[in-house]
């Protein structure tokens, strides 16, 4: 073997030793969360083990009772239920069926244990505004109360309530809307009755 020939044999071996280490000192290195210093992160609370309990496949039905009185309006559906963001956030995924139309619906509901405080943000295929509620009280690790709220609005807007709790061991969940009338008295406008499906 030549001497030009080692030398090249040589230095290739020095430079992979040299990648080698860099390599490791990369893997071992910390890297610094820079986002951290300015919005520190959060790990879950008692309201996402709340909602946790709401994860699975549900039968729904809906009822709508009109303002103006008379029998409610009722339909049926599904909704798949589950934690996202590592357990952070409860994604609700619901499909109504009513007169041959069906109708598709998402919830994002979030506990800060900060404050103590639900957010929830819904939009749906019947609307292109998004309906945020928050609630007002800390969580008394029983049921959600909230309150709507309508940021850049344009319309009037009626407060309501939603509570939502768990009955039957938790199988079943009820969400219930309340709207104040002209008079300033709630009355029932919604409910969601989700009946959990039975595993096979």
């Amino acid at each position: 073997m030549s001497v030009s020939c080692c030398r090249i044999l040589m230095l290739t071996g020095l430079g992979l030793a040299a990648s080698g280490a860099f390599s490791r000192a990369q893997q071992t290195t910390p890297t610094k969360d820079v986002h951290a210093t300015y919005e520190p992160p959060s790990g879950p609370g008692a309201g996402q083990a709340f909602l946790k309990r709401f994860e699975g496949e549900w039968d729904v039905q809906r009822n709508f009772y009109p303002p103006s009185g008379g029998p409610p309006s009722r339909a049926t559906g599904e909704c798949t239920q589950k934690m996202i963001q590592d357990g952070r956030f409860l994604q609700s995924d619901f499909t109504f069926h009513q007169d041959g139309r069906t109708t598709t619906g998402t919830g994002i509901s979030g506990f800060d244990p900060q404050t103590g405080l639900f957010t929830t943000v819904w939009y749906d295929s019947r609307s292109t505004r998004m309906s945020i509620r928050q609630s007002r009280e800390p969580f008394n690790n029983k049921e959600i109360v909230l309150y709507s709220a309508s940021p850049g609005s344009a319309a009037p807007q009626r407060e309501s309530r939603t509570q939502s709790h768990l009955e039957e061991e938790g199988r079943k969940l009820i969400h219930q809307q309340f709207n104040k009338g002209a008079d300033g008295k709630e009355r029932l406008l919604m409910e969601l009755i989700l009946t959990r499906k039975s595993s096979r």
